[in-house]
């Protein structure tokens, strides 16, 4: 799974004006990550505000995104929620075409036991026909992945890595101390990627990519001052981010840049303020 390690990015996907897809700004964006280093896409995650397209939707995303990719990098496709059947009926629909992992989130509002969620992460992976990742985002799910359910899960032959977002580097430590030697510990917190990689982690799955690809190509691969700039140089702008909810600082940021032609999200977002598209502006890098 080495393809997987490194720098993976949580596309955002743009919209036009009226809230549909904007396929020539996903275009720009895929060609703007590549050319900025990524080594894998994933497309149709939160950021890609998968909840609010529908089953339609999702399946033109994908079918695009793999057109606009063009084999360059890997593409992992987000694929969860938290009723099991509903997604084992979801992954026999989907055409894998140029799919090669699914990221799935762990089931949230349910809050299910730590058993729970072990075997609904079982049927997942016993189904799908390529390999999964987890992803471990307690504060959006409000069940958090343990560490020892992530080890019992890691030793499942389809079950090949963890995006973790629980902010709890402790947890992190007990994960890699103990899980399999090719099993892939990666960051699902953009200020959190040099700490998880100097505890065995192998890479990020980022929202601030999608906008500052060369910026974590320099922090994962640049020498060690140049990294911890590129690291520190995050600080304001990721703040930003979260601010309205994600992926609206996002988006706005994109706008800025010229890489998409709307920041229009869907409800129950909204776009950026005024006063926090201005913010994200004076904290441009120059």
């Amino acid at each position: 799974m080495n393809a997987f390690k490194g720098i993976g990015v949580a596309l955002a996907t743009p919209f036009l004006d009226d809230k549909s897809i904007d396929f020539e700004s996903l275009k720009r964006l895929i060609d703007h990550v590549i050319a900025g280093g990524v080594d894998y896409l994933v497309v149709l995650g939160t950021t890609g505000e998968s909840a609010t397209l529908t089953a339609s939707e999702k399946a033109q995303v994908l079918k695009a995104s793999v057109e606009y990719n063009k084999g360059r990098v890997p593409l992992m496709l987000g694929l969860g929620g938290n009723a099991t059947q509903k997604l084992l009926d979801e992954i026999e629909a989907t055409e894998f075409y140029g799919v090669a992992s699914i990221l799935s989130v762990s089931p949230y509002y349910n809050k299910p036991t730590q058993e729970g969620i072990i075997a609904h992460y079982k049927a997942l992976a016993d189904a799908s026909p390529v390999p999964l990742v987890l992803y471990n985002i307690p504060g959006r799910t409000m069940s958090n992945l343990t560490a020892s359910t992530t080890l019992a899960l890691s030793h499942h032959p389809n079950i090949v890595g963890i995006k973790e977002a629980s902010g709890n580097l402790e947890q992190c430590m007990q994960i890699a101390a103990s899980m399999p030697k090719d099993f892939l510990l990666l960051s699902g917190d953009d200020l959190l990627t040099k700490p998880i990689l100097s505890i065995g982690g192998s890479g990020v799955i980022s929202v601030l990519a999608n906008a500052l690809p060369a910026t974590f190509k320099t922090m994962i691969e640049g020498d060690s001052e140049a990294s911890l700039e590129a690291a520190y140089s995050l600080l304001e702008l990721n703040s930003l981010m979260y601010l309205e909810g994600n992926p609206v600082g996002l988006k706005n940021l994109l706008l800025h840049q010229g890489i998409i032609t709307s920041d229009q999200v869907r409800l129950p977002l909204l776009r950026a303020s005024k006063e926090l598209s201005h913010k994200i502006h004076q904290a441009l890098p120059r």
